[in-house]
This record gives C-alpha cells, sequence and structure tokens, in this order.
C-alpha cells in the first residue's frame, strides 16, 4: 500500500516510516508541512495518508485542513489522522463528508505497533479507525441530546465500540455476550437514533459517525 506521510518533528516522521516500511508499505512521500501535505496526496492520490493535525506553518490544524482539502479534491482519499490531543471538533470535521476512510488516533496509540498498523490498513481499505478516547469524548459530548438520553448504559456501550470500527462478533467478545445479545442492541440504537439500518459494518459506523457530527 502506498503512504503518504505528514509529519514535522523529524524523529517521528523517520520513526514512522521505518516502522510502516517494515510492516509492507511504500512511503511515496514523506512532507513536515500543511501546503506540502495537500500538494502530495492530491498528486500521488495515495492508498493512504497518516497525518498530524498540527503542522507548520501556523502549527494550529494544518495537516487536518490539508487532509479535508484532499479529499474534497479527490473524495474518498483515505486519510488517518494523529493528534497529541483529543480535538473534538477536528475529529467531527474529519468525518463530515460521510465518505469513510478515516481515522482519528492518539499519538501515544503508535507505540503499539500492531494496533497501528491495523487502523492504518483499515483506513486504506475503506474503513473506519477511531481511537477510544475520540468516541467516548464524542459521545459525552452529545449526551444532552434527547435521541442519546434515550440509550441504556449498555447501548452506549455498545455504540462506542461500533464507533471504532469494531464488528459484532468483536464487540460480543469484548462484551463477553453472545452476538445475538450485540445485534439486539445494535437495531434498538438506530431505532431510538432514528438512523437506517444497513448490513454494512462500515455504513453502519458512519452513520453513527454521522449522528455524533449533527
Amino acid at each position: 500500500m502506498r503512504v503518504v506521510l505528514g509529519e514535522d518533528l523529524a524523529l517521528l516522521r523517520d520513526g514512522l516510516i521505518r516502522l510502516l516500511t517494515a510492516n509492507g508499505f511504500d512511503v511515496i512521500e514523506a512532507v513536515d508541512n500543511g501546503p506540502e501535505l495537500l500538494r502530495a496526496m492530491v498528486e500521488h492520490k495515495p492508498d493512504v495518508a497518516v497525518v498530524d493535525v498540527r503542522l507548520p506553518p501556523t502549527f494550529t490544524d494544518e495537516g487536518l485542513r490539508a487532509a479535508i482539502e484532499a479529499r474534497r479534491q479527490v473524495p474518498g482519499l483515505p486519510v488517518l489522522v494523529l493528534s497529541q490531543y483529543v480535538e473534538q471538533l477536528y475529529a467531527r470535521e474529519l468525518v463530515s463528508d460521510g465518505n469513510g476512510a478515516v481515522g482519528y488516533l492518539l499519538k501515544d496509540r503508535v507505540s503499539d505497533v500492531t494496533r497501528f498498523v491495523n487502523a492504518v490498513r483499515q483506513v486504506a481499505e475503506g474503513g473506519t479507525a477511531m481511537d477510544p478516547e475520540v468516541v467516548s469524548q464524542l459521545l459525552a459530548s452529545n449526551a444532552r441530546n434527547a435521541p442519546m438520553r434515550r440509550l441504556t448504559p449498555r447501548e452506549r456501550e455498545v455504540l462506542g465500540l461500533m464507533a471504532e470500527g469494531r464488528s459484532n462478533a468483536a464487540i460480543a467478545t469484548k462484551l463477553f455476550v453472545t452476538e445475538k445479545a450485540v445485534a439486539k442492541h445494535t437495531n434498538n440504537i438506530f431505532a431510538k437514533l432514528d438512523l437506517q439500518l444497513s448490513t454494512s459494518d462500515n455504513r453502519r459506523v458512519l452513520a453513527v459517525l454521522a449522528y455524533l457530527n449533527s
């Protein structure tokens, strides 16, 4: 898989290049600022872009803005964002176009190589990879919404795991329940949130994230 990398810290950039290369990825270009990142993503149309939120020249949301603009020019371009903190506005904006193939991980997750590599692959394949802490804060910020108040504590837990991109089988294993029980919770969640049912796990997660973005 071809990767474009946007990271301004030289040591972390080199480390990510080595990590990705060792796991079968081809880092076709690595840049350290927003304008170059946008150019690289649009020019190369990589299988996935791994992007730091804060890049030069502003060190605010330059990386994310470049990613969003790249996805505007190349719809569905897979992007995995890395951030030091949970930026709720950034996470919402990233998923707002509903095209999928997006992820948002905290930088300290990179230390878990298997988890990070799996997230990169998942996004490259059109899925979602949302950090549990990001999901938790998004859910908390929507807790006052009337539809969210309809959910039981268990349904909230299932919703959070769904938004991380987990299948029913993975959720069942995590919660030590049957897949049938998870399916029932999932149906209840969609009914209470007025979301259309779907047999596609990816579209299901995107629907949940779209609701969280509303």
